[in-house]
């Protein structure tokens, strides 16, 4: 099966600062979720959905884009045999999706999402 990009996530160290600034420069509608993140419809039929927040951590900030797969513990063993690394486990997301993150070969970070 063919793995789409479903989602992405620009994350930083103010999240009002964040959202007002995507909201402005590219006309997206962003409807807060929790106190420090907002999904994000671009307001295009077969565009791809997002949020717009907090790193939760305050750490810097960074973006990334979410893959659906079948089975986050497989396609994580992929990755590792391929030379990229766990960052983060599957895991659930409260009201939401089975999430994980993996780094590759250079360190980007991109999350993998359990396909509905």
């Amino acid at each position: 099966m063919p793995n789409p990009v479903v989602h992405f996530e620009v994350l930083g160290k103010d999240a009002q600062a964040l959202q007002s600034f995507y909201g402005q420069v590219f006309d997206w509608e962003l409807n807060s979720v929790m106190p420090t993140y907002a999904m994000v419809s671009t307001g295009v039929e077969g565009g791809i959905p997002g949020g717009v927040g907090a790193t939760p951590d305050g750490s810097d900030g960074h973006v990334i884009f979410y893959v659906a797969v079948d089975d986050l513990a497989a396609a994580l063993e992929q990755v590792e045999a391929a030379g990229g690394r766990t960052v983060q486990p599957p895991m659930d997301v409260p009201e939401g999706p089975s999430i994980a993150l993996f780094a590759d070969p250079e360190g980007h970070v991109i999350g993998l999402v359990k396909a509905i």
